[in-house]
């Protein structure tokens, strides 16, 4: 207990030490000296702010009571109005109305806004029973690749005794088959007398060829053609140049069109290695079709001529010929064509010899290869041919046979269908015919055998190299072409046109010219 006593004391003591410890902080502390604003705020706060309940009557009671009644005037000065709210339904507006304030709307169409260049109609507006037509509307209509004109007519407004008549009188003029899908027809229609039938026909005007306007018009009577010819400029574009750094990039920087560089790179890569076998001192010479109209429109057609020089001398010249189309050289002969496509899309499941036969039981020479393939899959020409055999034969059953030229044949069997005639030429990869399982066949496939000299031998045996060779007659007609492309001089296709006006009317006669001569 004495030890609990003495402790306390002790504590009692301690606290009693710290207080002293502040208090002589405090007052060896300096006053604080009141700021002037803070000083005028207290001034002003006890010169105005009292208490009410004490100093009744004193000037200082009397300023409080003065600021508690000023402040409860205020309060009832900016007391809100609880009274109700005076509102109103929205006028009715009919619907003329409603549709003159939509027309000046700023609102997405898709909510029922219909702004635009027009204002809505007013009270003033009276509406009209039938609205006038226009005397006269032009249109432009295109051909579809699969339509006929008269159909088209007929969709574009004209009626159908017009429109047979149309197609009538152009079909006198050309064939129409030669007009061909994205032509363009201006059409004007006339004023109708009722509105319930369609608008006659007074003009339509199309391009029929380059060379060939045609335009069907009704000047006062019946519908009547009219041929307007249009002078067109055959020069060929010759186009010339130095290899440098790229034959395909000097070339198209010359003018030339991608198109034509294409044709011309693969003439030439026929003939030779460009890679190697070309060098950037070399010039590169080619002529193209090229047709264009007194009025403005181009046909740019294939390469006629694919030439290579180098120092003055020939490299290579190919001139295009025939009805295919393919290069041939300055002595008449045509581009190397060598190899063999395969005649079906498939893998070989027996090969050429001996074998027993699936259907007789028996061993016989198997003369041919045989492609596994689905039926109806196509089957190709290896290369250019003849047809000499197209029907039934026997165990073959739909059978083919080609003949190539200098003694080779090639024969296709089993087919499903037979896709050309005899006696029909036909290019390396046509289609001849299609997959099937005709004559002694197990199943779909393709017996494909060749022949020389009239003899089977193993087609993976062959390679064909084949360079036509022109006649002497079409030599001498070959030779006489070439010298006229080689003719003409570069750029004279894009010379400007002499304008028709200029031209003679007729070829001066001999005797008029010299009657003309002066002295």
């Amino acid at each position: 207990m004495n030890d609990a006593r003495m402790s306390m004391t002790e504590a009692s003591d301690g606290r009693s030490a710290v207080r002293a410890m502040r208090a002589a902080r405090a007052e060896t502390r300096p006053p604080e000296t009141p700021t002037p604003k803070a000083q005028s705020g207290t001034t002003l706060a006890e010169k105005w702010v009292g208490d009410l309940g004490s100093d009744i009557g004193s000037a200082r009671w009397f300023r409080s009571l003065g600021l508690l009644i000023s402040l409860i005037v205020v309060a009832f000065a900016f007391w809100p109005d609880f009274s109700a709210l005076h509102a109103a339904a929205p006028a009715r507006l009919s619907d003329e109305e409603r549709d003159e304030y939509r027309s000046q709307m700023i609102t997405p169409l898709a909510l029922g806004a219909d702004s635009g260049r027009r204002m809505g109609p007013l009270r003033l507006v009276v509406p009209l029973a039938n609205a006038p037509e226009r005397p006269v509307v032009e249109l432009t209509a295109t051909l579809g690749k699969e339509d006929t004109l008269a159909a088209m007519l007929r969709r574009a407004g004209v009626s159908g005794n017009d429109a047979a008549r149309v197609e009538e009188l152009i079909g006198n003029a050309l064939p129409l088959e030669q007009i061909g899908g994205g032509t363009s027809f201006d059409i004007r229609l006339g004023r109708r007398a009722n509105p319930s039938q369609p608008r006659p026909l007074e003009n339509l005007t199309f391009r029929a060829r380059l060379d060939l306007e045609l335009a069907v018009a009704r000047e006062g009577g019946p519908l009547a053609l009219e041929r307007r010819v249009i002078r067109v400029d055959d020069t060929p574009l010759r186009i010339t140049g130095t290899v440098g750094s790229g034959l395909y990039r000097a070339a198209r920087a010359a003018g030339a069109p991608a198109k034509s560089v294409q044709q011309y790179l693969k003439a030439l890569g026929d003939a030779l290695d460009i890679n190697r076998e070309v060098s950037a001192g070399d010039n590169f010479d080619m002529v193209i079709a090229y047709r264009r109209a007194e009025t403005g429109e181009v046909e740019v057609g294939d390469v006629l001529y694919a030439g290579l020089d180098r120092r003055g001398s020939p490299r290579a010249q190919l001139l295009r010929w025939g009805k295919d189309g393919r290069f041939y050289d300055a002595n008449g002969q045509g581009e190397l064509r060598e190899g063999l496509i395969r005649p079906v899309n498939g893998a070989v499941g027996s090969g050429f010899g001996m074998r027993r036969h699936p259907i007789l039981k028996i061993r016989r020479p198997h003369n041919g290869l045989d492609f596994r393939a689905r039926s109806g899959q196509p089957i190709f020409a290896v290369t250019d041919g003849t047809v000499i055999m197209a029907g039934r034969n026997g165990g073959f059953g739909n059978f083919v046979k080609l003949n190539h030229g200098g003694g080779l044949a090639t024969g296709y069997a089993h087919m499903s269908r037979i896709a050309v005639n005899r006696g029909q030429r036909v290019k390396r990869g046509q289609v001849i015919g299609y997959v099937g399982s005709t004559g002694l066949s197990t199943g779909p496939h393709l017996h494909y055998e060749m022949y020389r000299g009239g003899r089977a031998i193993n087609p993976a045996s062959v390679d064909f190299v084949v360079r036509q060779q022109l006649s002497a007659a079409e030599l001498r007609q070959f030779r006489s072409q070439l010298i006229e492309l080689k003719k003409v001089k570069p750029g004279a296709a894009l010379e400007p046109l002499v304008p028709a006006s200029a031209l003679p009317a007729e070829p001066q006669r001999e005797a008029d010219r010299l009657s003309n001569a002066p002295g």
